[in-house]
Protein backbone atom coordinates (compact mmCIF):
# COMPACT_ATOMS: atom_id res chain seq x y z
CA UNK A 1 0.00 0.00 0.00
CA UNK A 2 1.32 3.42 -0.95
CA UNK A 3 1.31 5.67 2.12
CA UNK A 4 0.31 9.33 1.79
CA UNK A 5 3.40 11.44 1.16
CA UNK A 6 3.09 14.73 3.00
CA UNK A 7 6.79 15.60 2.78
CA UNK A 8 7.16 15.95 -0.96
CA UNK A 9 10.42 17.67 -1.94
CA UNK A 10 9.13 18.86 -5.29
CA UNK A 11 5.89 20.33 -6.57
CA UNK A 12 3.84 20.75 -9.73
CA UNK A 13 3.44 24.53 -9.71
CA UNK A 14 3.82 26.45 -12.96
CA UNK A 15 3.70 30.13 -13.91
CA UNK A 16 2.16 32.27 -11.18
CA UNK A 17 0.97 29.26 -9.12
CA UNK A 18 2.84 28.61 -5.86
CA UNK A 19 2.76 26.41 -2.78
CA UNK A 20 4.78 26.37 0.45
CA UNK A 21 7.28 23.94 -1.07
CA UNK A 22 8.33 26.11 -4.01
CA UNK A 23 8.02 29.33 -2.02
CA UNK A 24 10.48 27.97 0.53
CA UNK A 25 12.71 26.53 -2.17
CA UNK A 26 12.80 29.81 -4.06
CA UNK A 27 13.08 31.72 -0.75
CA UNK A 28 9.98 33.71 -1.52
CA UNK A 29 7.69 35.17 1.10
CA UNK A 30 4.34 33.54 1.60
CA UNK A 31 1.73 35.00 -0.72
CA UNK A 32 -0.63 37.31 1.15
CA UNK A 33 -3.82 39.06 0.20
CA UNK A 34 -3.60 42.72 -0.62
CA UNK A 35 -4.07 44.81 2.51
CA UNK A 36 -5.92 47.57 0.68
CA UNK A 37 -8.53 45.41 -1.04
CA UNK A 38 -12.12 45.77 0.18
CA UNK A 39 -14.00 42.48 0.22
CA UNK A 40 -17.58 41.99 1.42
CA UNK A 41 -17.76 38.71 3.35
CA UNK A 42 -20.88 36.52 3.47
CA UNK A 43 -21.69 33.04 4.80
CA UNK A 44 -23.96 30.65 2.88
CA UNK A 45 -26.86 29.11 4.78
CA UNK A 46 -27.82 25.69 3.33
CA UNK A 47 -31.22 25.87 5.04
CA UNK A 48 -32.35 29.26 3.71
CA UNK A 49 -30.17 29.27 0.55
CA UNK A 50 -29.18 32.81 1.53
CA UNK A 51 -25.77 34.44 1.70
CA UNK A 52 -25.73 36.16 5.10
CA UNK A 53 -23.37 39.08 5.74
CA UNK A 54 -20.80 38.22 8.41
CA UNK A 55 -20.69 41.72 9.89
CA UNK A 56 -24.41 42.49 9.39
CA UNK A 57 -23.56 45.63 7.40
CA UNK A 58 -25.25 44.41 4.22
CA UNK A 59 -28.53 42.73 3.41
CA UNK A 60 -28.66 38.97 2.87
CA UNK A 61 -29.26 37.78 -0.68
CA UNK A 62 -30.34 34.60 -2.41
CA UNK A 63 -27.53 32.48 -3.87
CA UNK A 64 -29.06 29.96 -6.28
CA UNK A 65 -27.15 26.95 -7.52
CA UNK A 66 -25.57 25.57 -4.33
CA UNK A 67 -26.76 22.24 -2.88
CA UNK A 68 -25.14 20.65 0.19
CA UNK A 69 -25.72 17.02 1.23
CA UNK A 70 -24.22 16.33 4.64
CA UNK A 71 -23.04 12.79 5.53
CA UNK A 72 -23.29 11.72 1.90
CA UNK A 73 -20.85 8.91 2.66
CA UNK A 74 -20.32 6.99 5.90
CA UNK A 75 -17.10 6.75 7.93
CA UNK A 76 -16.60 3.22 6.61
CA UNK A 77 -17.05 4.33 3.00
CA UNK A 78 -14.65 7.22 3.50
CA UNK A 79 -12.01 4.84 4.90
CA UNK A 80 -12.50 2.47 1.95
CA UNK A 81 -12.30 5.27 -0.64
CA UNK A 82 -9.17 6.86 0.83
CA UNK A 83 -7.52 3.46 1.24
CA UNK A 84 -8.15 2.69 -2.42
CA UNK A 85 -6.83 6.08 -3.57
CA UNK A 86 -3.67 5.78 -1.48
CA UNK A 87 -2.86 2.46 -3.13
CA UNK A 88 -2.48 4.36 -6.41
CA UNK A 89 0.13 6.97 -7.25
CA UNK A 90 -0.64 10.61 -6.54
CA UNK A 91 0.70 12.99 -9.19
CA UNK A 92 2.06 16.45 -8.39
CA UNK A 93 -0.32 19.25 -9.37
CA UNK A 94 -0.52 23.05 -9.10
CA UNK A 95 -0.52 25.04 -5.84
CA UNK A 96 0.56 22.23 -3.54
CA UNK A 97 -2.12 19.76 -4.61
CA UNK A 98 -1.72 16.15 -5.69
CA UNK A 99 -4.15 14.54 -8.10
CA UNK A 100 -5.50 11.40 -9.72
CA UNK A 101 -7.45 11.75 -12.97
CA UNK A 102 -10.09 9.37 -14.27
CA UNK A 103 -11.18 10.96 -17.51
CA UNK A 104 -10.26 11.65 -21.13
CA UNK A 105 -7.22 13.75 -21.97
CA UNK A 106 -8.43 17.20 -22.99
CA UNK A 107 -6.82 20.18 -24.71
CA UNK A 108 -9.23 22.98 -23.82
CA UNK A 109 -7.44 25.62 -25.90
CA UNK A 110 -7.66 23.55 -29.08
CA UNK A 111 -10.97 21.95 -28.04
CA UNK A 112 -9.73 18.42 -28.60
CA UNK A 113 -10.57 15.28 -26.62
CA UNK A 114 -8.46 12.12 -26.71
CA UNK A 115 -10.19 8.87 -25.78
CA UNK A 116 -7.07 6.68 -25.87
CA UNK A 117 -5.97 5.68 -22.38
CA UNK A 118 -9.33 6.45 -20.75
CA UNK A 119 -10.68 3.30 -19.08
CA UNK A 120 -13.57 4.71 -17.05
CA UNK A 121 -14.39 5.87 -13.55
CA UNK A 122 -13.09 3.74 -10.64
CA UNK A 123 -15.21 0.79 -9.48
CA UNK A 124 -15.94 2.23 -6.02
CA UNK A 125 -17.67 5.24 -7.60
CA UNK A 126 -20.49 3.22 -9.11
CA UNK A 127 -22.59 3.03 -5.93
CA UNK A 128 -21.87 6.70 -5.19
CA UNK A 129 -23.15 7.81 -8.60
CA UNK A 130 -26.32 5.75 -8.13
CA UNK A 131 -26.83 7.44 -4.76
CA UNK A 132 -26.32 10.88 -6.30
CA UNK A 133 -28.97 10.19 -8.94
CA UNK A 134 -31.62 9.66 -6.23
CA UNK A 135 -31.39 13.36 -5.34
CA UNK A 136 -33.85 15.35 -7.54
CA UNK A 137 -31.27 18.05 -8.31
CA UNK A 138 -28.96 15.31 -9.62
CA UNK A 139 -31.53 13.35 -11.60
CA UNK A 140 -29.92 11.96 -14.76
CA UNK A 141 -26.42 12.89 -13.60
CA UNK A 142 -23.92 10.82 -15.61
CA UNK A 143 -20.33 11.79 -14.85
CA UNK A 144 -17.71 11.31 -17.52
CA UNK A 145 -14.75 12.47 -15.43
CA UNK A 146 -13.60 12.06 -11.82
CA UNK A 147 -10.69 14.05 -10.43
CA UNK A 148 -9.32 13.20 -6.98
CA UNK A 149 -7.36 16.01 -5.29
CA UNK A 150 -5.20 15.75 -2.18
CA UNK A 151 -4.63 18.89 -0.04
CA UNK A 152 -2.32 19.28 2.95
CA UNK A 153 -1.45 22.38 5.02
CA UNK A 154 2.22 21.36 5.06
CA UNK A 155 2.35 21.89 1.31
CA UNK A 156 0.23 25.06 1.39
CA UNK A 157 -2.34 23.37 -0.82
CA UNK A 158 -5.03 25.52 -2.41
CA UNK A 159 -6.94 26.12 -5.62
CA UNK A 160 -7.28 29.66 -6.93
CA UNK A 161 -10.64 31.28 -7.78
CA UNK A 162 -11.76 29.98 -11.17
CA UNK A 163 -14.68 29.01 -13.38
CA UNK A 164 -14.72 25.46 -14.71
CA UNK A 165 -14.77 24.89 -18.46
CA UNK A 166 -18.24 24.84 -20.03
CA UNK A 167 -17.31 23.64 -23.53
CA UNK A 168 -16.87 19.98 -22.49
CA UNK A 169 -18.18 19.95 -18.92
CA UNK A 170 -21.89 20.30 -18.33
CA UNK A 171 -24.22 22.06 -15.92
CA UNK A 172 -23.48 20.33 -12.61
CA UNK A 173 -20.19 20.07 -10.73
CA UNK A 174 -20.33 17.54 -7.90
CA UNK A 175 -17.68 17.22 -5.18
CA UNK A 176 -17.34 14.84 -2.21
CA UNK A 177 -15.28 16.34 0.64
CA UNK A 178 -13.27 13.84 2.73
CA UNK A 179 -10.98 13.61 5.79
CA UNK A 180 -11.58 17.12 7.15
CA UNK A 181 -13.95 20.08 7.17
CA UNK A 182 -13.09 22.94 4.85
CA UNK A 183 -14.61 26.05 3.26
CA UNK A 184 -15.43 26.59 -0.40
CA UNK A 185 -15.23 30.29 -1.25
CA UNK A 186 -17.44 31.70 -4.02
CA UNK A 187 -16.42 35.10 -5.34
CA UNK A 188 -17.60 37.87 -7.66
CA UNK A 189 -14.81 40.25 -8.65
CA UNK A 190 -17.28 42.86 -9.91
CA UNK A 191 -19.37 42.77 -6.73
CA UNK A 192 -23.14 43.18 -6.61
CA UNK A 193 -23.82 46.85 -7.46
CA UNK A 194 -27.57 46.22 -7.40
CA UNK A 195 -27.21 45.55 -3.66
CA UNK A 196 -24.86 48.46 -3.09
CA UNK A 197 -21.80 46.19 -3.03
CA UNK A 198 -19.47 47.73 -5.61
CA UNK A 199 -16.37 45.87 -4.39
CA UNK A 200 -15.52 42.17 -4.51
CA UNK A 201 -17.95 39.79 -2.79
CA UNK A 202 -16.99 36.49 -1.15
CA UNK A 203 -19.43 33.85 0.09
CA UNK A 204 -18.09 31.10 2.36
CA UNK A 205 -19.73 27.69 1.89
CA UNK A 206 -18.76 25.43 4.76
CA UNK A 207 -18.15 21.84 3.68
CA UNK A 208 -18.34 19.31 6.51
CA UNK A 209 -16.28 16.13 6.31
CA UNK A 210 -18.01 13.44 4.19
CA UNK A 211 -20.43 15.96 2.64
CA UNK A 212 -21.29 16.43 -1.03
CA UNK A 213 -21.67 19.81 -2.69
CA UNK A 214 -23.22 20.61 -6.08
CA UNK A 215 -22.63 23.81 -8.04
CA UNK A 216 -24.98 24.62 -10.90
CA UNK A 217 -26.65 27.62 -12.51
CA UNK A 218 -25.33 30.97 -11.23
CA UNK A 219 -23.00 29.35 -8.72
CA UNK A 220 -21.45 27.31 -11.52
CA UNK A 221 -21.25 29.89 -14.31
CA UNK A 222 -21.15 33.33 -12.66
CA UNK A 223 -19.37 32.85 -9.33
CA UNK A 224 -15.75 31.74 -9.23
CA UNK A 225 -14.94 29.05 -6.67
CA UNK A 226 -11.78 28.40 -4.66
CA UNK A 227 -10.29 26.54 -1.70
CA UNK A 228 -7.93 28.93 0.08
CA UNK A 229 -4.73 27.83 1.79
CA UNK A 230 -5.91 29.08 5.18
CA UNK A 231 -9.02 26.87 4.97
CA UNK A 232 -6.99 23.64 4.76
CA UNK A 233 -6.22 22.68 8.37
CA UNK A 234 -5.60 18.94 7.98
CA UNK A 235 -5.21 16.53 5.09
CA UNK A 236 -8.21 16.94 2.80
CA UNK A 237 -9.13 14.74 -0.16
CA UNK A 238 -11.97 15.48 -2.54
CA UNK A 239 -13.45 13.77 -5.58
CA UNK A 240 -15.03 16.02 -8.21
CA UNK A 241 -17.36 14.55 -10.83
CA UNK A 242 -18.19 16.31 -14.10
CA UNK A 243 -20.89 15.58 -16.68
CA UNK A 244 -20.90 16.38 -20.40
CA UNK A 245 -22.17 19.62 -21.93
CA UNK A 246 -25.07 19.69 -24.39
CA UNK A 247 -22.64 19.68 -27.33
CA UNK A 248 -21.64 16.11 -26.42
CA UNK A 249 -25.12 14.77 -25.63
CA UNK A 250 -27.88 13.48 -27.89
CA UNK A 251 -28.63 16.06 -30.57
CA UNK A 252 -25.35 17.90 -30.05
CA UNK A 253 -22.60 18.38 -32.62
CA UNK A 254 -20.33 15.85 -30.92
CA UNK A 255 -22.97 13.42 -29.64
CA UNK A 256 -21.16 10.39 -31.07
CA UNK A 257 -17.97 11.20 -29.17
CA UNK A 258 -20.02 11.93 -26.05
CA UNK A 259 -21.73 8.55 -26.23
CA UNK A 260 -18.33 6.86 -26.54
CA UNK A 261 -16.99 8.74 -23.51
CA UNK A 262 -20.04 7.90 -21.42
CA UNK A 263 -19.88 4.24 -22.38
CA UNK A 264 -16.28 4.08 -21.16
CA UNK A 265 -16.84 6.21 -18.05
CA UNK A 266 -19.84 4.26 -16.79
CA UNK A 267 -18.12 0.89 -17.18
CA UNK A 268 -16.54 1.73 -13.79
CA UNK A 269 -13.37 -0.18 -14.68
CA UNK A 270 -11.08 2.84 -14.63
CA UNK A 271 -7.49 3.33 -13.66
CA UNK A 272 -5.91 6.74 -13.10
CA UNK A 273 -4.52 8.38 -16.27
Amino acid sequence: MMAPDNNVASCGCKGIRTCLICENFRRKAQVEASESKIVHQFLFSPESKLAVCKDAEAVSFALPGVFLWEDFISEEEEKELIGSMDQDAWNQSQSGRRKQDFGPKVNFKKKKVRVAGFSGLPALSQKLVLRMQREPSLAGFQPVEQCNLDYHPQRGSAIDPHLDDSWLWGERLVTINMLSDTTLTLSLDQGLPELGLAEEVHVAVRLPRRSLVVLHGEARHRWKHAIHRWDVHERRVCSTYRELSAEFLSGGQQAELGAQLLNIALSFQGTSV
